[in-house]
């Protein structure tokens, strides 16, 4: 009798979540009727579906009036909507700073941004994609990679990248703001695709990914490259940037420096000297602006810059380059301060995948399982600051889940411009802006979808996770290094479930004692799989034609 109980108590329950998960059962416009009783805070908060092309997200009334308020009294204050920074940090591992575990006990001490995590909000559930490209692709056009369909870095001159996308760059420009784009790119080098014609007023910076430019120039990696005049030659005859470059809105990209080693090693004080001038061009602007800085470091290979090299205790190029990274973001938040725009300006920092260990140990450090390549936490989950001075509480800390994809909609929230958002296509991205300037603000999404490669891979509901797909990483060892060298990705036929409270490094699937959640997550995997019925996914863009 007891077993029959507690079998139709664990049925019920999954009828209630999947009955409460379902965005098309629980709407602004006709809520169910149990949510009046629901507290803002617990775990199934009646859900919003705007339009068939948006994604549903968590209704928190209280706290979007609290932002409303906020971002109303900035506006009267500095006369304008408020300026929008992305410090995007390349290969960095969620452990890296110190705010998030590492710092001074892995050898790279980061006190300028771990001030920045004690001056903002700190967020330890942050999700990128699987590798760069992809992600950067979604935090510009709100997408997940299946729907822009870059599934992954375009290399030496391959064709494809974001032209098909409308940017969020675009889209502010349309808002009024000026558009600058600093650092590495890596969404195409066509004209069609590069910055300047995808919404951005200027750009600074490289075309393609670090390493392209310095492999084969580098006799201790490439010797048989390197040390022969032939093929080196051959390399340098591939029709793909090899400069660092400069141009204006809708005009061509000028070649200011070639980005061999010492130019490679340096590229990211190039970097930080034109955004911090940018920076102090707007302070006397009528119009916000939206700057997108995109470091090099520390994507290998890590060479420092001049005055970085044995600057970290560890005494190795990665963690030279993570103390590198930390001045510069100092530098720019300090310059905000000093030109009177911290107040009115959002600054997103965030790593645009998690840990790179196949260069190890020219790598970072995360404490989850897998890297960079995988749909395991090493390789997507990233850490995650907000800063606002006065907007944004000090000193907040939030395991509230964030997808990348949610700058999209965040800054058209904060530029009062939601009503830009596309409709002809669908966006993955939810609106996070009253979770972050909300005192008490919690996330506005409870559900975290992880594609790769064409192929659906996992969910993550609340604190719980669970694979359809995995990527197997040295015959299945937990200590097994690397992803993207080889990584081999099989059907999770034995249903991986973790709890990742408990076992946040994924080694203990548990599906034999949380069969309650499969009926759950099949129901969210089947509603976000009837997204692509409408909206169907997109074939990769990125290839060698």
């Amino acid at each position: 009798m007891k077993k029959r109980n507690v079998g139709i108590l664990l049925l019920m329950a999954a009828i209630l979540l999947s009955w409460v998960l379902h965005p098309a059962m629980a709407t602004s416009a006709n809520p169910p009727p149990m949510a009046a009783l629901l507290h803002p805070d617990n775990p199934f908060p009646p859900i919003t579906r705007e339009r068939d092309s948006l994604q549903p997200y968590i209704t928190r009334p209280e706290q979007a009036k609290e932002t409303s308020d906020k971002l109303a009294a900035l506006e009267k204050k500095f006369g304008k909507k408020p300026n929008i920074i992305v410090l995007l940090v390349d290969d960095m591992g969620w452990g890296d700073p110190g705010c998030f575990g590492g710092g001074e006990a892995v050898g790279a001490p980061t006190p300028k941004i771990d001030k920045m995590a004690a001056e903002g909000l700190r967020l330890t559930s942050t999700y990128s994609q699987h590798t760069c490209t992809p992600t950067r692709a979604t935090m510009l056009s709100g997408r997940l990679n299946i729907r822009h369909g870059i599934y992954r870095p375009p290399m030496y001159g391959e064709r494809g990248g974001i032209a098909e996308e409308v940017t969020v760059a675009s889209l502010l420009k349309r808002a009024g703001y000026t558009t600058c784009a600093v650092g590495k790119w890596h969404l195409g080098e066509t004209k069609e695709n590069q910055p300047q014609n995808n919404g951005f007023d200027e750009f600074f910076g490289f075309l393609g990914v670090s390493n392209i430019y310095t492999e084969w120039r580098d006799p201790y990696f490439n010797p048989e490259i390197a040390n022969n005049p032939f093929f080196r030659g051959a390399i340098e005859k591939f029709p793909f940037s090899k400069h660092m470059v400069k141009g204006k809105r809708g005009g061509d990209l000028e070649n200011v420096k070639l980005l061999d080693i010492p130019g490679l090693a340096n590229c990211d004080i190039d970097f930080k000297n034109y955004s911090v001038e940018f920076i102090k061009q707007q302070a006397d602007s009528d119009k916000p602006f939206f700057l997108w800085h995109c470091f090099s470091k520390v994507h290998f290979d890590n060479y420092p810059a001049e005055g970085y090299a044995g600057r970290s205790p560890s005494k190795y190029p990665y963690k030279d380059g993570m103390v590198e990274v930390d001045d510069i973001v100092g530098e720019i938040l300090q310059t905000l301060k000093d030109t009177g725009q911290a107040e009115n300006t959002f600054v997103l920092f965030t790593s645009d995948n998690g840990v790179e260990e196949d260069t190890w140990p020219d790598a970072g450090y995360a404490p989850w399982r897998g890297s960079k390549g995988t749909s395991w936490e090493g390789g997507v989950r990233v850490s995650g600051i907000v800063w606002m001075p006065g907007s944004i509480k000090a000193g907040r800390v939030s395991d509230g889940l964030v997808d990348l994809a949610d700058f999209f909609n965040t800054s058209l929230a904060l530029a009062g411009r939601k009503d830009l958002i596309p409709r002809d296509r669908y966006i993955d991205g939810v609106d996070q802006s009253s979770f972050f300037l909300a005192d008490k603000g919690l996330s506005n999404r409870n559900i975290v979808y992880f594609w790769s490669d064409g192929r659906f891979h996992a969910i993550r509901w609340r604190e719980y996770k669970i694979y359809t797909h995995i990527v197997n990483i040295g015959n299945g060892s937990y200590s097994a290094m690397g992803g993207m060298n080889q990584g081999t990705v099989e059907t999770a036929d034995k249903a991986f479930a973790f709890n990742l409270y408990v076992d946040p490094r994924e080694r203990r699937p548990m599906v034999i004692r949380k069969t309650w959640l499969a009926p759950i997550m099949m129901k969210v995997r089947a509603e976000h799989m009837r997204t692509f019925q409408k909206y169907p996914a997109k074939k990769p863009v990125v290839n060698l034609e």
